[in-house]
């Protein structure tokens, strides 16, 4: 009885799992949009992400490409920039390379190639293009940017911060506070 039971549980539970284990999300999915919804003013999209140098110099590209950190970066540059404008400012942002912190390095042993070494010598990079409009549509600012923070290890907080993307979001927030200072944010 007890046999029939988990024999049950067992299939019933891959019956539910199948479809989440068939359409694993990737970053290089071809069904997912390169551009965010245009909201405060801010609209963002980025290039192909299999061309991104995470993936491409990766020492796991499967590993690398799990998950959508491009879609929750572009949400979260969106968000931060959006604060940043002054009435009426609209901006455009083209992300056109990322790596983020860390790396896979192949060779550490059984399944150890499935796991992000953090170290300084793998820091952030973002390269973006931007362009920044008043509200008459005249250019105030453009060009593009190349990200790296090399002392990301250097920063406070980080045994509390458990978020992924933790380091490439506190290098996005520098950017924007360098290039687009505001007194009352």
């Amino acid at each position: 009885m007890k046999r029939v039971s988990l024999l049950s549980a067992l299939v019933l539970g891959l019956a539910l799992s199948g479809p989440l284990l068939a359409k694993s999300r990737t970053v290089t999915d071809p069904d997912t949009p390169r551009e965010l919804p245009t909201a405060n003013a801010v609209s963002i999209d980025w290039t192909d992400p299999a061309q991104f140098t995470d993936l491409r110099y990766s020492g796991n590209r499967w590993e690398a490409a799990q998950g959508n950190w491009v879609v929750d970066l572009a949400t979260y540059l969106q968000k931060q920039a959006g604060k940043r404008l002054a009435p009426g400012q609209q901006m455009h942002i083209t992300i056109t390379d990322i790596r983020r912190a860390g790396s896979y390095e192949p060779g550490r042993g059984f399944n150890m190639d499935r796991i992000r070494i953090v170290k300084d010598i793998y820091p952030p990079r973002v390269t973006l293009n931007f362009e920044l409009k008043d509200a008459n549509g005249q250019v105030l600012a453009q060009g593009e940017r190349k990200l790296v923070d090399s002392a990301f290890m250097m920063g406070g907080g980080q045994l509390l911060d458990t978020d992924p993307l933790r380091f490439e979001k506190r290098m996005l927030d520098d950017w924007l506070y360098r290039e687009f200072r505001r007194d009352d944010v």
